[in-house]
């Protein structure tokens, strides 16, 4: 799963734009339904970091360890 974070704030699951109020319950499906979930969060090089961490948080509360973090190089 790709969660991106755009500079605007907007936070995408996979090409679904979704509040971060939505996150957990997505998160909690895929670790559900996937044998390995793996998690890259992708982040848009003039995203606020605030929103790229709570999007870290909400990975790491629901328990799935393989996450990768990539920046866009601007």
């Amino acid at each position: 799963v790709t969660l991106s974070v755009t500079a605007k704030g907007d936070v995408y699951y996979n090409k679904d734009k979704i509040t971060i109020a939505q996150l957990p319950l997505r998160l909690q499906t895929l670790k559900n339904t996937a044998k390995d979930p793996k998690v890259i969060i992708n982040s848009d090089a003039g995203a606020d970091f605030k929103h790229v961490v709570a999007v870290l948080d909400e990975v790491r509360k629901i328990g799935i360890p393989k996450v990768g973090i990539n920046t866009d190089k601007k």
